[in-house]
């Protein structure tokens, strides 16, 4: 029996050499990353050179075997670079911050320790009340990438994932187009003497913008619909070259539609569903196999005959129109989306361990304190409370009452 086969048997694959000197920070953390139960979920939050970096200032981390796999970083990627690799998931559960993708399972909230941190995704019209109970009981305290800001107040995650979706959705187009997927045999934006093809974007938001950039690239003819005139500005100023823009209006956008090739909805809620712009009767008058991407989809969809799809099966068809609407359409990327991810999450975490804790980063820090869901067991975020008629507290105030 080797070296190798024992440690397996053992449960933990430990790094056999330190790699670099160690810097000991204010505030050494251990870091536990579990591998993600959902099926769709292919991301994680750290890569191996992201986690050599924070091997590098004191602290441990801890990822759960084939973690990284789905998104083509192996174990050993992870164990070279300082990290322990455990085939134990309640070990994983037990670091000081467990830091994952998708929001947390009632069976990995059973895992927790009491007033651990989590960080994580939470989309409020996902969570279930058993879980959220769950980690109140806990005292948890639990982040959410969905209200993470940055310096200049944007939603950080939120813009990161939306640049990739909106550039990937017009790929996904071109390739339903395509007569490999029984599509119209057509190529996205033509070619010398052949009319581009027609797209519609409804959204003039982050995914809209980064969709019309792929799709003028590519040399289709783009049109944008938004309700807000700001937003169509803003996205004109930002592609850099004269696109059709036009507000809201029925008659406009539902002509537009009807003669398009690919119609893209990225049309967002600031809470609750997004708004339901697209009857079932326009898009049973849409030209046969076009091309229909929900990107709105995990907040209800903008197209009336949208349903969930997955990405073992993405599309189908409704009125001889392809219909896709996969939720989580940067896991399609997994590596790509990684990286952007860890960009955000590195340097927090580093953050966290430079001024002693997560408590300390919340009270210095508003861009994280507007992240915070849960404190200590206590709800502070407004958009659950009212989702469960559950009472909030402010953190604020909490960080007030405890200076």
């Amino acid at each position: 029996m080797n070296d190798i086969t024992k440690i397996a048997q053992k449960g933990v694959f430990q790094p056999q050499e330190s790699l670099a000197a160690i810097r000991k920070g204010k505030y050494s953390l251990k870091i536990g990353v579990p591998k993600e139960l959902s099926l769709q979920e292919k991301r994680i939050p750290l890569t191996p050179l992201s986690v050599a970096l924070l091997v590098e200032h004191g602290h441990e981390v801890v990822i759960e075997a084939g973690a990284g796999e789905s998104s083509n970083f192996l174990d050993r990627h992870y164990s070279e670079q300082g990290a322990r690799i455990s085939y134990d998931k309640a070990e994983v559960f037990q670091s000081d911050i467990v830091i994952k993708i998708a929001s947390p399972t009632l069976e990995e909230v059973g895992l927790l320790r009491p007033k651990q941190v989590l960080m994580s995704s939470h989309q409020p019209s996902l969570m279930e009340l058993p879980i959220l109970q769950a980690l109140m009981k806990k005292q948890i305290t639990a982040l959410s990438y969905e209200y993470l800001k940055d310096e200049g107040g944007h939603l950080t995650v939120v813009r990161a994932m939306s640049e990739i979706v909106g550039a990937t959705s017009v790929l996904i187009a071109a390739e339903y187009l395509s007569n490999i997927f029984e599509g119209k045999g057509l190529m996205l934006g033509g070619v010398t003497g052949v009319p581009p093809t027609e797209m519609v974007i409804i959204g003039a938001g982050t995914v809209g913008e980064y969709a019309a950039r792929t799709a003028i690239a590519l040399g289709a003819q783009v049109k944008v619909f938004d309700s807000s005139v700001y937003r169509l500005r803003r996205l004109q100023n930002n592609v850099g070259s004269r696109v059709f823009t036009s507000v809201i209006q029925p008659l406009v956008l539902n002509k537009a539609v009807k003669s398009c090739d690919v119609v893209i909805g990225a049309l967002r809620a600031t809470n609750g569903r997004s708004p339901c712009i697209i009857s079932e009767e326009t898009v049973s008058h849409m030209k046969p196999n076009s091309v229909l991407i929900d990107v709105s989809i995990d907040q209800g969809g903008c197209f009336e005959t949208s349903e969930v799809t997955s990405h073992d099966r993405p599309v189908f068809r409704k009125y001889d129109v392809i219909h896709y609407c996969v939720p989580n359409i940067a896991s399609r990327v997994a590596r790509t989306a990684t990286y952007a991810l860890t960009n955000i999450f590195t340097p927090l975490l580093l953050q966290i361990g430079e001024v002693g804790g997560m408590n300390n980063k919340i009270w210095s820090d508003q861009c994280i304190r507007s992240a915070i869901y849960l404190y200590q067991g206590m709800l502070t975020n407004k958009d659950v409370a009212d989702k469960f008629n559950l009472p909030s507290k402010d953190l604020n105030l909490i960080i007030v009452a405890n200076q």
